[in-house]
């Protein structure tokens, strides 16, 4: 059994090593914590609950207790909920997942980035530039240090916003400083003073036009053409995960700033979403939430409210319908309600439940309480309603699971370093499985963050999407004949395009 679970994700490409370097990682998944926030996710106890035999010859357990009541068995027969449970077939997917485009062996890692961020994309910041600052000084006076920036000028510019991402310094003025973070190589190419006039008036869209209404006006047109572009050169695999990734501050910058600079820090004020390949980390999509203000609608009043998690999904998987996709959840997201809907479009999901978070409209009560004496580990009870199962599985606590993506009566095993095999349905397998891998991309991946943290909104949205864009590019070169050639690193490929931006192309990156 241990060998088919191995099997059944050996197309899984992220791993401890996924950016060619060894290191810590979660060494977990978070989703199956036994800490005591995550015991109390689960509501009071209920005698009526009965655990289902788990694989692997393990014991069934019966709560002490635990009478008959026919009332909720009855209200949940009567809402279609069974205990009798029937296999059913995966979802079919035949698409071969992967880049699109076949890039050469001697691609180099601005041909990769560009993929995403074109010249056609960077002439246009370049002109968007050029109006504001003309603009600008119109209304506020003449700048006679500033000349009309070039094409070649903004890629050195993008080219030092995406350097703090590898050196992780607080400020991109750090390169000039003749400090720690200082480099000289990188400094002569531009004076401080020139670039700090790109930052300066840089836009992306210098003015509102009269049909612009969205908060994000400045961005949209560069998050749409990003978008555009992961569509086009990339095919995720069947299984994909929602989810918000790690974009908080730099936990150095946090541990050693000053209580007053941490005060003047502004909380930002959107929410990042996307939709994410689980076999190779990809970023199919992004979702940004703005915090109109503090009103009823506003981002804080609708944190943990299910209506905005509901439309962030379906936001997220609108190209999604149809493909037989299957998209893992997080508690906030998974509802009845809402995957149902998705299964009318042909989009199939696992998600985990929780009595705080979740919307559990819909779903039988005596499945949302816990027996008085907790059953033992790798115990599990399903219920089943056409094509959906509720899963309550027991390790140190109760995780109770929605799907209608894999069958109730498939067994699976989750495999812990310290307890060894635990028996499990085969969906709770997989979610494991493939929420790991997104966790530990994510925890390589929130090291290459561009550190810059400008005061606007739309400028924070737009370097955050850049970051993406340097770390899918870095994918899609580690599935390259490219990689086989060079083999850089994730932190060596973002030096390279750095230079590269920078017009230092020759230069090899250091070891």
């Amino acid at each position: 059994m241990l060998e088919a679970a191995r099997a059944r994700y050996e197309s899984l490409h992220i791993s401890d090593d996924v950016f060619g370097e060894s290191g810590p990682d979660s060494g977990g998944n978070p989703f199956y914590s036994t800490s005591a926030a995550s015991r109390s996710s689960s509501a009071a106890s209920s005698d009526d609950e009965r655990e289902r035999p788990g694989p692997l010859g393990a014991p069934a357990a019966q709560p002490p207790g635990s009478a008959d009541s026919l009332g909720p068995e009855d209200d949940e027969a009567s809402a279609g909920w069974s205990n009798a449970l029937r296999d059913r077939p995966p979802p079919r997917f035949e698409d071969t997942g992967g880049p699109t485009r076949k890039m050469p062996p001697s691609a180099s890692a601005v041909d990769f980035f560009q993929l995403f961020v074109p010249d056609n994309v960077l002439k246009n910041m370049v002109v968007q530039t050029n109006m504001y600052a003309k603009k600008f000084q119109e209304r506020f006076g003449s700048d006679g240090a500033w000349v009309e920036v070039t094409l070649a000028e903004m890629k050195a510019f993008l080219g030092y916003m995406i350097s703090t991402s590898i050196s992780h310094c607080e400020s991109v003025l750090s390169i000039w400083s003749g400090g720690f973070y200082s480099n000289q190589s990188l400094a002569l190419v531009m004076s401080q003073a020139r670039f700090e006039k790109i930052l300066k008036y840089f836009h992306v869209v210098a003015f509102r036009s009269s049909q612009s209404t969205h908060g994000l006006y400045k961005v949209q047109p560069f998050l749409d053409s990003l978008q555009h572009s992961f569509d086009s050169s990339f095919r995720p695999s069947q299984t994909q995960v929602l989810h918000e990734p790690l974009i908080d501050e730099d936990p150095v910058f946090i541990a050693t700033c000053t209580e007053r600079e941490l005060r003047k820090r502004k909380k930002r004020k959107f929410s990042l979403w996307v939709r994410q390949c689980s076999s190779t980390g990809f970023i199919i999509q992004i979702y940004v939430h703005l915090k109109e203000g503090g009103g009823p609608d506003g981002l804080d009043a609708l944190k943990n409210k299910p209506q905005l998690h509901s439309m962030v999904a379906r936001s997220l998987c609108r190209n999604a319908a149809g493909k037989n996709y299957i998209i893992f959840t997080g508690p906030s997201i998974t509802s009845l309600t809402l995957f149902e809907e998705f299964e009318k479009q042909e989009i199939y999901c696992c998600g985990l439940l929780s009595s705080r978070k979740s919307d559990c409209t819909g779903l039988p009560l005596s499945m949302l309480t816990n027996p008085a004496t907790p059953p033992a580990r790798g115990q599990y009870h399903i219920k089943m309603k056409g094509n959906m199962s509720l899963i309550c599985w027991y390790n140190k606590g109760h995780f109770r699971f929605l799907t209608n993506a894999y069958s109730p009566v498939q067994q699976g095993v989750i495999i812990k370093r310290k307890s060894g095999e635990i028996p499990c349905p085969l969906a709770v397998e997989a979610f494991a499985a493939h929420l790991s891998y997104i966790c530990r991309y994510d925890d390589k991946y929130s090291k290459y963050f561009i550190s810059h943290k400008p005061s606007k909104t739309w400028q924070q949205v737009f370097w955050f999407a850049v970051s993406i864009a340097v770390n899918n590019a870095y994918i899609l070169y580690k599935m390259s004949d490219a990689y086989h050639v060079t083999r850089y690193s994730r932190a060596q490929f973002g030096e390279r395009l750095v230079r590269e931006l920078l017009g230092l192309e020759d230069a090899s990156p250091t070891h």
